[in-house]
This record gives C-alpha cells, sequence and structure tokens, in this order.
C-alpha cells in the first residue's frame, strides 16, 4: 500500500534529494542538480521562503521511496497574475499510477486549503529554477538548466486530468554555412545607426558592479508578461550572482550600450557543465570541480542563458547583433553548438531569431494546468 508522508525530518529531506538521483541513475542523459542547492530548500533563510508557501511530500511503498513532489504557493507570481494558483514541481516516481495519484492529491488538498483553485506546472520558484515537463527528446542530453524525466510521465499527469497550458521548444544551434558575411553587415549598420557600442569588463565582479542592476531591471521590464516569470527579489539576484560567478566566463557575454553608455541588450551564455556533474550526481567534490573547472575553460557546448533587450531596441535589429555574436563564440573557441534551453512555442520573435543558424529541435517541454474548484 502506497503511504504518503510530509517532508520533516533530515532523513526525509535527503531521501526527498536523493531520490531522482538514484531513479536515473544509469540513464546518461539525466544530468542532476547541484546536491547543495537542493539542499538550500530546507533551510530557514531560503532565497524564496518570503515569496513562497512550499510543501513537499515523499510516497512509500513500505521502507522504500518511490515518488516524490513539491507544491509551491508562489504569492508574487499570483498577485501579480490576480490569480489563486499552486505549482508543483520536483515530482518524480516509479511508473505507478496509484503513487502519482496519492502524491498529486496530497499537494491539491493543501493547496485548497490555502485557498487556490487551480494546480499547474511543472514550475519552479522562479522561472530561474527548471520547469516544464519533458514530453519528447528523451534520447538527448539534458542541459543542466533543464530537468529529464521519463516517457512514463506524461500519461501518469494527463491520466489525473491535467492538460497542456504552454509548451517550450528547445534547440540546438550550428553554424551556419552561409551568409555571415551578410549578418556581420548588418549588426555594424545597426551599432553606426543607433550609436551602439559593446560593454566591457575586466572580470565577472567587474561586469557585475557595472551592468547587473541594468541587466536585472531589464530581465524584469522584457519577462514580465511571459508564462511564469515573477519580479526579482534582492535574494534571486544575490543568488543569480553566485551562479554567474561560479560558471560565468566574460567570452560567452555580449553586452550592448547605447551612446550614453545605458544598457540596452545583455545576453549571457554559460559553458556547459552538464558532464561535469553527472558522475559526483551533483556533489562538487574535488574530481567534479576540476571537471566543471575544464568545462568552463574549454566547452564543447554552450547553452544559451538569460537574453534581456530594452522594449524600444526590439525591433531595431538588436536581436541581429546577439546572433552575430553567438556565431562568433561558436566559431572562436571551436564550440560544437549551443543548446537555446526554453523558448515558448508562441514566442515568435526568440524562435524567428535561431532561423539564421542549422537549428535542430530537439526537444519539447510542457507546462500543465487543471481546475480545483
Amino acid at each position: 500500500m502506497i503511504q504518503i508522508k510530509e517532508v520533516l525530518t533530515k532523513k526525509e529531506q535527503k531521501q526527498f534529494i536523493d531520490f531522482p538521483l538514484d531513479l536515473y541513475k544509469d540513464n546518461d542523459c539525466f544530468v542532476p542538480p547541484l546536491y547543495g542547492d537542493e539542499k538550500s530548500m530546507f533551510k530557514p533563510g531560503f532565497v524564496y521562503n518570503e515569496t513562497c508557501d512550499i510543501i513537499n511530500f515523499l510516497a512509500y511503498d513500505g521502507e522504500k521511496v518511490v515518488g516524490r513532489i513539491q507544491g509551491i504557493i508562489q504569492k508574487d507570481a499570483n498577485r501579480k497574475n490576480n490569480e489563486k494558483r499552486v505549482r508543483f514541481n520536483r515530482f518524480d516516481a516509479i511508473d505507478d499510477q496509484e503513487v502519482a495519484d496519492k502524491l498529486f492529491k496530497a499537494v491539491e488538498v493543501w493547496a485548497i486549503k490555502k485557498g487556490m483553485d487551480t494546480a499547474c506546472g511543472p514550475l519552479g520558484f522562479s522561472d530561474l529554477e527548471r520547469e516544464g515537463l519533458l514530453i519528447d527528446g528523451f534520447d538527448q542530453l539534458s542541459t543542466f538548466e533543464e530537468q529529464y524525466n521519463a516517457p512514463y510521465y506524461q500519461k501518469l499527469i494527463e491520466n489525473l486530468g491535467y492538460e497542456k497550458e504552454v509548451d517550450w521548444t528547445e534547440s540546438k544551434l550550428y553554424l551556419p554555412d552561409e551568409g555571415e558575411e551578410t549578418l556581420q553587415k548588418m549588426t555594424d549598420f545597426v551599432m553606426k545607426r543607433y550609436k551602439l557600442h559593446f560593454g566591457e569588463a575586466k572580470n565577472v565582479s567587474d561586469f557585475i558592479n557595472r551592468y547587473g542592476d541594468e541587466f536585472f531591471a531589464l530581465l524584469d521590464k522584457g519577462y514580465e508578461h511571459l508564462y511564469g516569470t515573477v519580479p526579482f527579489t534582492e535574494g534571486m539576484k544575490k543568488q543569480l550572482i553566485t551562479s554567474f560567478k561560479l560558471i560565468v566566463d566574460l567570452k560567452h557575454v555580449a553586452v550592448i550600450l547605447d551612446e550614453n553608455n545605458k544598457v540596452v541588450c545583455l545576453g549571457i551564455c554559460f559553458p556547459s557543465i552538464a558532464r561535469a556533474v553527472q558522475k559526483s550526481k551533483g556533489k562538487l567534490t574535488p574530481a567534479a570541480l576540476v571537471r566543471l573547472l575544464k568545462a568552463i575553460k574549454k566547452p564543447q557546448i554552450i547553452d544559451l542563458g538569460l537574453i534581456a533587450v530594452e522594449p524600444e531596441y526590439l525591433n531595431r535589429g538588436v536581436s541581429t547583433i546577439f546572433t552575430t555574436e553567438i556565431i562568433r563564440m561558436l566559431k572562436r573557441d571551436n564550440i560544437e553548438y549551443a543548446e537555446t534551453n526554453l523558448n515558448l512555442e508562441n514566442n515568435f520573435a526568440i524562435q524567428n531569431q535561431w532561423k539564421r543558424f542549422k537549428e535542430v529541435k530537439h526537444k519539447r517541454r510542457r507546462a500543465f494546468v487543471k481546475k480545483l474548484v
């Protein structure tokens, strides 16, 4: 008989974190999050405690853990969108409908008691977290930024009455066979016409000091109407800056300034660290740190991270400049390809931007929704 328990003890917290690591231990496409980041969710000073109500459940078959799920009431998102939603996230389970039924039921009952009327997900505390259920591309290596799941998850969730709300696609971007000269001319024209130039920084700390505040403001403005996004808090900014310092190389950053040195576009790519963290199950062991440093210095793949454009420049060709910069990164460092990570299928501006590359759409993710009352 399947039993559901709320995660309360240290032992249960460890079981919650370890379950997907054990479930996917023989799966070469699964990439774990950093173990320390997952542990931080259970600390009193967790960055999202101020903006979220959080609950975690485990499913047991006897003494054996067979599933987990997290419920999140993102109060800032609900306030922003005038909604009463609970997000489900970190759902992992064996292929057993009873396990899924009882895990989701636990979150739904908790949410209704909290006054919520709708459930959606997978969505994290913010869009900086892993989101979306993988529904196509199960034979592809997951990026570090996104979660892997088995094909049967979709069936388990849909059998509970959840329906599609949005889809994201993910693409591999390879160097184009031709057209680079034309693209460079367009970039030069846009830069000259709008009196733009590239920003510089001595190191990552200098980059953050110079452009950090404007970058976060630009992200808030540009991402405001996108699905699942929430405004940046000071805690979120600090968390992101910590991540930047760990893996960002300024070779993979493009900052575009206007004639008054105001940031009008900023794009950050991350060296892929997927393989670097696989063997250690997300733990930063000495061997993992060596692999991490190697991946950062000589990446074979780069992951597109955060891209923000001042709205008034969206139709002025600034995206062409960033496209040219990605091509430059791929050529200069002999990188095999770039991963786009998640792009909303109806975000035509970003979908069209990749047409200048040899693009291979290789993954699709979905967020589901269900009315509770």
